[in-house]
């Protein structure tokens, strides 16, 4: 079964994360997987904000269970996939 410790749980559903590996619960990939990041997407729609702050969240989380400080390959874990916004001027 999958734990989420502490991240909220009205965001978890399927392919939520193992904890303290942060595995997919579903598909056993690193979390958040590709199915993952799909639903984040789509759940928070144009909300980048609080996207933003629920993977901040897991990423401290992450950081903490996996004992890995400042570490970029967990910034570009939870923040790389995120698509860019075009630049305004």
């Amino acid at each position: 079964m999958a734990e989420t410790d502490g991240i909220a749980p009205s965001r978890v559903g399927g392919h939520a994360p193992v904890t303290p590996e942060w595995t997919c619960g579903t598909c056993d990939a690193e979390w958040p997987c590709e199915p993952k990041r799909e639903q984040l997407l789509t759940e928070y729609g144009t909300d980048r904000a609080m996207l933003s702050v629920y993977l901040g969240a897991c990423l401290a989380a992450a950081a903490e269970d996996l004992h890995i400080s400042g570490a970029t390959s967990l910034q570009d874990r939870f923040f790389g996939w995120l698509p860019r916004r075009p630049k305004q001027h």
